[in-house]
C-alpha cells in the first residue's frame, strides 16, 4: 500500500478558508487550526480524480474480509475518502465498524414507522471521535507533533488520550470547573493524559486557552475545530451508507454540542454528492438541550448567527456548550439539506433514555436527545409517520 492510493478518489487536496469573502488555500503540511488572513475555521478542500463509484464501492466491500489493519478500521477502510496519510504515520485503533440496530419499541414511542439506531458509542473509547481521532492523531504524528492537546467535558478527553497512547505520543487535557463527566475524565487518566481542571471556567473558556497553547511548535490541538478530525467523522455518514447498501435516509439526527459532528455529516454528503455516490441527501435534523441550545435558538428566531449561552446548563455534558466552533457550518447544513434544528428539556432526555433501553440499547443522556427530537417533531407534525 503506498500513499498514492490513500488519494484515489481526489485529484488535489488543501487546506481551505471557509470564509466566502477570503477562501486562502493552504497546504495540509501547514499546522493550521484558523485561516491566518481572516481567523476562520479552515477544511480540507478537494478535487475529485475522476474514478467510477461503483469501482470505489466495490473495492470497500472487499475490504470488509481484509486482514489489513487498516481495512479492518471502519474509517481507513473508506480512505480514499481521506486527506493523503502515509500508512506509516497512521495511527488506528480499528475504530468504526459500529452497527445499526432497529428499535422497534422507540420507534413506537416516537410515533413513526421505522428507526434505526447507529451505535458510535460501540468505538474503542466508547463514543465517535475515534472517527475524527484516528485521523487528526495520524496527521499530527506525521507533522511531527510532540503534545496533543484538547479541551473537553469528556468524550474528547478519553479519545485523544487513547490514541496518544498507541502513538507513543504525550497528552494534556483541560477540562473546564464544574460539570464534566468523570467516568469520561478516568479513561484519559487510565491512558495518561495529563488531565488539569480550570477553576471558574466553562467548556468555553477551556477551549480558548487550549487555542492559545496550540500557538506552540511541538503542540497540537485536536478539538472539532481541527479540519483532520472533521474528516475522520464524516466517514460516520460513508459508512452508514455503505450498511444499508447505498440507501440515503429520509432523516438524519444528531446531537449538537461543538457541532463538529453535524459539520462532518454534511461534508460527507457534499462530497459523495460531488463524486457521484449518492445523488441526494437527508434532511439533517440537530438536537440541543434547552440550557444549551444557540444554534436552536438561532434557527426559532429565523437569524443568520448564533447569540452564544454565556452558562449553559444540561445534564447531558457532551452538549453542554454555549458557543460551539462550528456553528456556521451548522446551519449551512440545516439550509441546505432543509433538516430541523430541536431543543428538548432534561425531562424529554431522561424518558428517552429510558426508552432506548426498553430497545436494550444502552447511551449516554446527549444521544437519548435524538429520540426526543424525534418524538417532538412527530409530535409537531413535522415527520410524517413513515
Amino acid at each position: 500500500m503506498d500513499e498514492a492510493i490513500m488519494r484515489s478518489l481526489w485529484r488535489e487536496a488543501a487546506l481551505e478558508c471557509l470564509n466566502e469573502a477570503c477562501r486562502q488555500r493552504y497546504p495540509l503540511t501547514e499546522k493550521l487550526f484558523a485561516c491566518p488572513s481572516c481567523g476562520d475555521l479552515l477544511w480540507i478542500a478537494y478535487e475529485p480524480a475522476g474514478e467510477e463509484p461503483d469501482v470505489a464501492r466495490a473495492r470497500w466491500r472487499e475490504r470488509r474480509l481484509s486482514d489489513d489493519p487498516l481495512d479492518q478500521s471502519g474509517v481507513w477502510r473508506f480512505r480514499e475518502c481521506l486527506p493523503p496519510i502515509a500508512p506509516s504515520h497512521i495511527v488506528t485503533l480499528r475504530e468504526g465498524n459500529t452497527p445499526i440496530y432497529r428499535a422497534r419499541f422507540c420507534a413506537q414511542y416516537a410515533g413513526v414507522r421505522d428507526l434505526l439506531f447507529k451505535h458510535l458509542g460501540l468505538n474503542p473509547t466508547g463514543s465517535f471521535k475515534d472517527y475524527g481521532m484516528t485521523v487528526a492523531v495520524s496527521q499530527a504524528r506525521a507533522l511531527g507533533a510532540r503534545i496533543l492537546l484538547c479541551a473537553s467535558t469528556g468524550n474528547t478527553s478519553a479519545s485523544m488520550a487513547a490514541y496518544a497512547a498507541r502513538a507513543g505520543m504525550r497528552a494534556i487535557v483541560l477540562i473546564p470547573g464544574e460539570n464534566v463527566a468523570m467516568g469520561k475524565v478516568a479513561q484519559a487518566l487510565e491512558y495518561g493524559a495529563v488531565t488539569l481542571q480550570v477553576k471558574g471556567a466553562n467548556f468555553d473558556d477551556v477551549l480558548r486557552l487550549v487555542r492559545e497553547l496550540s500557538a506552540r511548535p511541538d503542540v497540537y490541538l485536536l478539538n472539532s475545530l481541527n479540519p483532520f478530525r472533521i474528516e475522520g467523522q464524516k466517514v460516520i455518514f460513508i459508512e452508514l451508507l455503505d450498511q444499508l447498501g447505498w440507501e440515503v435516509p429520509e432523516h438524519l439526527v444528531v446531537p449538537g454540542g461543538n457541532l463538529g459532528n453535524s459539520a462532518a455529516l454534511f461534508k460527507a454528503m457534499v462530497e459523495l454528492r460531488q463524486l457521484g455516490l449518492i445523488a441526494r441527501w437527508p434532511k439533517l435534523t440537530i438536537v440541543q438541550a434547552q440550557g444549551a441550545s444557540p444554534l436552536a435558538e438561532a434557527v426559532a428566531r429565523g437569524a443568520k448567527c448564533i447569540t452564544p449561552v454565556a452558562q449553559p446548563r444540561t445534564r447531558a455534558t457532551a452538549i453542554r456548550i454555549g458557543h460551539p466552533v462550528n456553528w456556521k457550518r451548522a446551519l449551512r447544513a440545516l439550509e441546505a439539506t432543509g433538516g430541523f434544528c430541536v431543543a428538548v428539556s432534561e425531562e424529554e432526555i431522561a424518558e428517552a433514555k429510558a426508552a432506548i433501553g426498553r430497545d436494550g440499547i444502552g447511551c449516554e443522556p446527549a444521544s437519548a436527545a435524538t429520540l426526543a427530537a424525534v418524538k417532538k417533531l412527530r409530535e409537531q407534525g413535522k415527520l410524517v409517520p413513515s
